[in-house]
């Protein structure tokens, strides 16, 4: 019988729901003159929380260039990606080179469905934008969690563009922190629905 393992797609935006990294607005290694311990410590809550991530190849690469070089990361995430089991998805890479990853050559949704029927915690997902937007057209994403920064760039990436198939979501939580960035918890209370709009129900 599946365990109904929950995924979770975790990812860092602007206000105008901006995703790309590019540009100074985020600091992944927590190193901004800002107080983020706040932030860190819901951070590390999460972390705690997943024994697995899935990644699609072009953020694992950037992923496996960046986090294994902080050495004197305080933040928790370092030892948290070099030691949790990580999945990637791809058809072209060969040798992960990174300790503790699995390459999934097989179609996305199908090995993402078959990691959440298998026992387990969490499974994390960030960036990764188009698995991402597979795994909700599929029913398969069971919360968003948005940390959402207080910034607008106008361009970029974005997280919620327009798609024929869009989850219905219901806000469950939204944690200020001191930094202004806002985390907002939305989980999916229904199959994806064909419309042009995201509909959020907001918690009562």
């Amino acid at each position: 019988m599946p365990t109904n393992r929950k995924l979770v797609v975790t990812e860092n935006m602007t206000v105008d729901g901006v995703i790309d990294a590019a540009g100074d607005w985020f600091s992944p290694a927590g190193d901004s003159d800002v107080d983020l311990s706040d932030l860190e410590a819901a951070l590390r809550e999460q972390m705690a929380a997943q024994d697995a991530i899935l990644l699609g190849r072009i953020t694992f690469e950037a992923f496996r260039e960046y986090w294994p070089k902080q050495t004197e990361d305080t933040t928790g995430v370092t030892a948290h990606l070099n030691g949790v089991q990580k999945y990637v998805i791809s058809s072209t890479l060969r040798d992960p080179r990174w300790k503790n990853t699995r390459v999934l050559r097989g179609d996305p949704v199908a090995e993402a469905r078959a990691l959440k029927e298998q026992p387990g915690g969490e499974i994390g997902v960030t960036g990764s934008i188009s698995v991402v937007w597979k795994l909700i057209e599929a029913g398969l994403v069971d919360e968003l969690r948005l940390f959402v920064y207080p910034t607008i760039l106008g361009r970029g990436r974005r997280l919620l563009e327009s798609k024929p198939v869009q989850p219905t979501l219901q806000l469950v939580d939204a944690t200020p922190f001191r930094s202004g960035v806002v985390l907002l918890t939305h989980r999916a209370t229904a199959p994806p629905r064909s419309t042009a709009l995201n509909r959020v129900v907001a918690s009562s």
